[in-house]
């Protein structure tokens, strides 16, 4: 079993490079030869100790403890024997018993004493120049982990002095993760941009996660053009639904909503717009696009499978895209709903409105009641002057006069409230002639 997870754990932070040419199972099988090897593939000639038998058969012994018997405290009990006998041995020696340290502590997931260890083998010298090198590559994954983003930095760098070729794409990735993490963000664009050029420029096709952190730099740098392509690219590699959705908020964002709309109908055939969130904007998307009927249904659909909940905010915008459909019979009783949900009279007043175009006069004065009552309306004045409508198609003048008397006391609603006032006063002066003079005949 404790095999089984420290094979986990040296792989996810890539610690089979620490040994690329110094592993530990190489150290078990070729003792000697193992310096020798280095020093031959060195390309920087070092003059490098061997690792004498004495030295190699304790590691060798450490190591089985580790990982055989997974006796963490056993095999760091035999490195600290070595340890005391460290004035005898040479910097190579030296090293690869920090190294068994710190692959020791790193498997029993103490950090600190890991890079303690890590640390104490690039400090011994001369010792394999590929060795080294692998070390300080890892050291710098290793405080990136503990977010220690300076010396991720310092590591790496120092790893740079060493190279001489072509500093790899994975290199430049960690540098730009530890000035992202530090809030350099400039820095990082410059390093993550220069690692996925160079790897598609190989004919190789960037990371994910190479993609993910350069869309953030961008985003943080307020750059939401390199930000809308970088999840173009993310979309045509990926496809994933976030990608998607993220695409076309930064479209949004862009003020391009034409684009906005097609990438969000687009995800939808593909079922990527599931949340709760994604189907409001969506059919905000087709409100403002005047398409609300889209908008409506998508909306409805979604209340009756359960996904958005029926609350005042989205029955009021449902309300409100079944009106502007034109569809008055779906709008009322969404509308009367989410004005039962509401505190204040403003929805009660908006129905009272709709009910008054649809002819229905007791509704619509009903509504007005409510609203008024409620208060809190914006334009208080218009429910009164839509109650003393439908009053006067009742031909209750006398009491739509009244209710207009109030609207004329509201500025909004003054000059509309006088001219239905003096109307329906000609009315009413009409039905009261008419009255007379059948009264008479």
């Amino acid at each position: 079993m404790r095999k089984k997870q420290t094979n986990t754990l040296l792989s996810a932070l890539a610690f089979a490079v620490v040994c690329a040419t110094v592993s530990v199972p190489t150290l078990l099988v070729a003792g000697d030869a193992v310096a020798q090897e280095q020093k031959a593939s060195d390309k920087k000639t070092r003059r490098v100790p061997t690792l004498r038998g004495k030295v190699y058969e304790q590691l060798a012994r450490a190591q089985s403890a580790a990982d055989d018997a997974g006796n963490v405290e056993e095999a760091i009990a035999i490195l600290k024997e070595v340890e005391d006998k460290s004035d005898s041995m040479n910097s190579y020696e030296k090293a690869m018993m920090y190294n068994f340290f710190g692959f020791i502590y790193y498997n029993d997931e103490n950090y600190d004493k890991a890079l303690e260890s890590f640390e104490n083998v690039v400090n011994q010298q001369p010792i394999p120049e590929k060795f080294e090198m692998s070390t300080l590559f890892s050291l710098a994954q290793l405080h990136l982990m503990q977010g220690n983003y300076d010396r991720t930095i310092e590591f790496i760098e120092r790893w740079e002095v060493l190279n001489d070729g072509v500093i790899p794409p994975k290199n430049k990735v960690l540098k730009a993760q530890a000035y992202y993490q530090n809030k350099q963000y400039q820095e990082s664009a410059d390093w993550i941009t220069q690692a996925i050029d160079e790897h598609e420029a190989e004919g190789m096709l960037p990371d994910e996660a190479w993609l993910i952190l350069q869309r953030a730099v961008y985003y943080e740098l307020k750059q939401p053009e390199k930000v809308k392509d970088i999840l173009i690219k993310l979309v045509k590699l990926y496809s994933e639904p976030k990608y998607w959705i993220q695409l076309a908020g930064m479209y949004g964002e862009l003020g391009e909503e034409r684009k906005q709309l097609a990438i969000m109908e687009t995800a939808y055939q593909q079922g990527f717009v599931e949340s709760p969130a994604d189907i409001f904007n969506m059919a905000q998307l087709y409100y403002y696009h005047r398409a609300p009927y889209k908008g409506a249904l998508l909306m409805e659909q979604a209340m009756k499978e359960g996904v958005l909940e029926e609350n005042l905010r989205n029955l009021k915008f449902l309300g409100q895209s079944w009106t502007l459909a034109k569809e008055q019979d779906k709008a009322i009783p969404v509308m009367m709903q989410a004005a039962e949900l509401s505190e204040d009279g403003e929805l009660d007043a908006q129905l009272a409105q709709i009910l008054l175009n649809e002819q229905r006069w007791d509704d619509a004065i009903a509504a007005a009641d409510r609203a008024v009552e409620k208060g809190e309306m914006r334009n208080p004045g218009l429910v009164y002057l839509i109650k003393g409508m439908a009053l006067y198609n009742q031909k209750q003048y006398a009491l739509a006069l009244n209710q207009l008397a109030e609207a004329e006391k509201h500025q909004k609603s003054r000059a509309m409230a006088q001219q239905w006032k003096q109307f329906v006063q000609s009315e009413k002066r009409q039905a009261e002639i008419i009255e007379t003079e059948l009264g008479n005949s």
